[in-house]
């Protein structure tokens, strides 16, 4: 049979025609399909074909995506200028919406999450920014993963990283930390001479009820003192050896 040159050429093209609307989908991502213009389908991972000229295959990726928020300049309630930066993490669960509704949804995710830590950190005091870090944050997450619904994707945490504040206001922090150990260290000493005082008290009513236990006490004292290297060595009066001489005076 002769080789026919117009039928190799057709089946090479309709051979190449039906190759070129071959695609390959990554299990992480999702291929929205256009068709004139208008969403056909979603296609899931593997091996996919399309009618070429015809459709059109988006790609998008459902991985989480970890987003660095700029530091940010912030004013508190209190009226203290601060610098603060986070990060986002979050990912795209409606591949058609991430398309559809918004143009780039990775730079409108940014966007609205530095306007939203301006926002939320404002409302804020000092104090409650350094000390309440993991209600803010959850703050945070809860209004960017609403604001981000309508576009498809899920907003799973927030995370405010560091907080920058001016040079005088570190130092009055630490001149507070400071007072503050001070007096915690004032109040401690304090109960334990308070403490101290109560057990010597008790330890005189006791001696008092029993004048053996103050001679005993006044022997440990001397054991004690002549264990020690001193070159002198003093040994306390009992009171008991001058009463005589006293009641004789009086």
């Amino acid at each position: 049979m002769p080789f026919n040159l117009g039928s190799g050429i057709y089946i090479l093209a309709v051979a190449l025609f039906l190759l070129s609307g071959v695609r390959i989908i990554m299990e992480y991502e999702r291929g929205v399909v256009f068709r004139f213009g208008r969403v056909r389908k979603t296609k899931l991972a593997g091996l996919r074909w399309i009618i070429p000229q015809i459709d059109k295959m988006m790609k998008i990726s459902l991985r989480t995506i970890a987003f660095d928020v700029p530091p940010q300049d912030v004013i508190t309630k209190d009226n203290v200028s601060i610098k603060v930066n986070a990060v986002v993490y979050f990912r795209v669960v409606e591949p058609e919406k991430a398309i559809v509704q918004v143009e780039d949804y990775l730079y409108a995710t940014s966007q609205l999450a530095q306007t939203t830590l301006r926002s939320i950190l404002g409302q804020h005091d000092l104090d409650q920014l350094l000390s309440e870090r993991d209600k803010i944050n959850r703050e945070l997450q809860i209004i960017l993963d609403k604001q981000t619904d309508i576009w498809g994707i899920k907003v799973s945490l927030v995370e405010v990283k560091h907080i920058d504040l001016p040079e005088e206001m570190r130092r009055a922090m630490a001149k507070q930390a400071e007072a503050e150990r001070e007096r915690r260290a004032k109040v401690i000493a304090a109960e334990g001479e308070f403490q101290a005082s109560a057990k010597l008290t008790e330890a005189a009513d006791v001696m008092q009820r029993n004048p053996v236990a103050l001679q005993l006490r006044y022997l440990q004292t001397l054991v004690e003192i002549a264990a020690e290297k001193n070159s002198t060595t003093i040994f306390p009066l009992p009171i008991d050896l001058i009463k005589m001489f006293l009641d004789a005076k009086k």
